[in-house]
């Protein structure tokens, strides 16, 4: 089998796992983890950060590339553009919350990749059940990005983002309103 074609697979089994949602492992499919508040998410381990709502991750063996759903933080490594305000802090908070080597939770929404092949997840860590995204927000590293059909969880980022904008937390008591 070729290495294209062992990803393929690997990538295939993958999604099998995202889409499932079942709570018993089968052959040939990943087995899932149940999420604090209920729902069932495919395990994964960080390898990487890239910025603050992008990672790698280990998922069956394969490595791929993941953006963070509902949420977008201050660009930093994006190719011609400047490095936004907050973004260097954005950063070294998913940085810390999200170590090389730490167990996490993936659970995609209605689309599993954007334009530019990244995954789309909202991510829990496994040690504690924190849910990444809304801990970016709540703490004022990222604003909410809501893009149809990813949906599933917009009452609850903005309700988080809401309560940050109120308190000046992160970003909205550093940064100018437009960036």
């Amino acid at each position: 089998m070729s290495r294209s074609t062992s990803r393929c697979a690997a990538l295939a089994l993958i999604l099998v796992g995202l889409l499932a949602g079942a709570g018993c492992a089968t052959p040939g499919r990943p087995s899932t983890v149940a999420l604090p508040g209920g729902g069932r998410g495919l395990p994964a381990t960080v390898t990487h950060v890239v910025d603050g709502d992008t990672v790698d991750l280990e998922i069956a063996g394969a490595t791929e590339r993941a953006r963070l759903l509902g949420i977008d933080t201050p660009e930093t490594v994006k190719p011609n553009a400047p490095v936004e305000c907050y973004g260097p802090e954005a950063s070294a908070r998913t940085k810390a919350l999200l170590p090389a080597g730490t167990a996490v939770a993936v659970q995609r929404d209605r689309e599993a990749r954007d334009r530019y092949g990244r995954l789309l997840v909202y991510l829990w860590r496994r040690e504690d059940g924190r849910f990444v995204n809304a801990s970016l927000v709540r703490d004022g590293f990222a604003r909410t990005l809501s893009i149809e059909p990813n949906t599933s969880r917009r009452a609850e980022l903005a309700a988080e983002v809401n309560a940050a904008r109120a308190g000046g937390a992160g970003l909205w008591g550093t940064c100018p309103p437009d960036g």
